[in-house]
């Protein structure tokens, strides 16, 4: 007898940060047998088409065996100011992952990253200067008008998505603490065997043993200035600070 296929709505959502290693275990979790993830890299529907509706949704995903599970990862969501509140009236009970890069290294890579892209003309310091003003009032537009795109907001935030704290408690401010599975960027990287087993476990699937753990999507970018490591290592130090006490655990950031 044939095996019953659907199309299904997601199991888990890979939320970000962005430049954290999402497409890297994205990648990873669609080697398990029990894991059919979304065809296209990066979905965006709670951010950039929800206005889609959840029809447009249910297509972006293959047909599965519904013993299987399914999800996307969109690292704009954990930055995105009403994503928490909208993922939240559809999936209440939908586990999250988020990968948190140090906001030094997140901050500079998602800087060449949009000059690669062609999103960026400004120099390094020019970007990082400017930030503020470019992003003055784009949150309070996008929680209140749900068609509202930034593109400030989504492309120029280079140092605004390093204060995870923030981001973090909107989600804690609709999910459980438990749906959400926080992990080190860097784990993914020097550990990915033990942090594929974590997320797994957070999933409720069994182990998976990998040969080859590839790193996708990463940068390349010059040297940059100690000078201007050692400002962003003091702008980001009490944001960092509120966030390993939140978290219970220190990550040297």
């Amino acid at each position: 007898m044939p095996l019953a296929f659907f199309f299904p709505m997601p199991d888990f959502l890979i939320i970000g940060a962005q430049k954290g290693g999402t497409t890297s275990a994205l990648h990873y979790l669609n080697q398990h047998p029990q894991i059919q993830v979304a065809p296209q890299k990066e979905v965006h529907y709670f951010d950039l088409n929800y206005s889609q509706g959840l029809s447009w949704y249910h297509q972006q995903f293959p047909k599965r065996d519904p013993k299987t599970l399914t999800g996307e990862a969109s690292p704009y969501y954990i930055f995105h100011p009403d994503v928490p509140r909208r993922v939240a009236a559809d999936f209440p009970e939908i586990k999250l992952i988020a990968l948190l890069r140090n906001p030094v290294k997140r901050a500079i890579s998602h800087y060449y990253h949009a000059i690669k892209q062609g999103l960026e003309t400004l120099s390094l310091e020019d970007a990082f200067a400017q930030e503020p003003t470019r992003l003055a009032g784009e949150a309070e537009k996008l929680e209140q008008n749900p068609n509202y795109h930034s593109y400030a907001y989504q492309h120029h935030s280079y140092l605004t998505r390093g204060e995870y704290l923030q981001q973090l408690q909107r989600w804690w401010a609709h999910f459980p603490k438990q749906q959400l599975l926080v992990l080190h960027s860097n784990d993914l990287y020097h550990q990915p065997q033990t942090t594929l087993n974590r997320i797994l476990d957070f999933l409720n699937l069994p182990k998976l043993t990998l040969t080859e753990f590839p790193s996708l999507n990463s940068g390349n970018y010059s040297h940059i200035s100690e000078s201007i490591q050692q400002q962003l290592q003091e702008r980001f130090r009490p944001h960092n600070r509120r966030l390993f006490a939140a978290l219970g655990q220190d990550w040297g950031w």
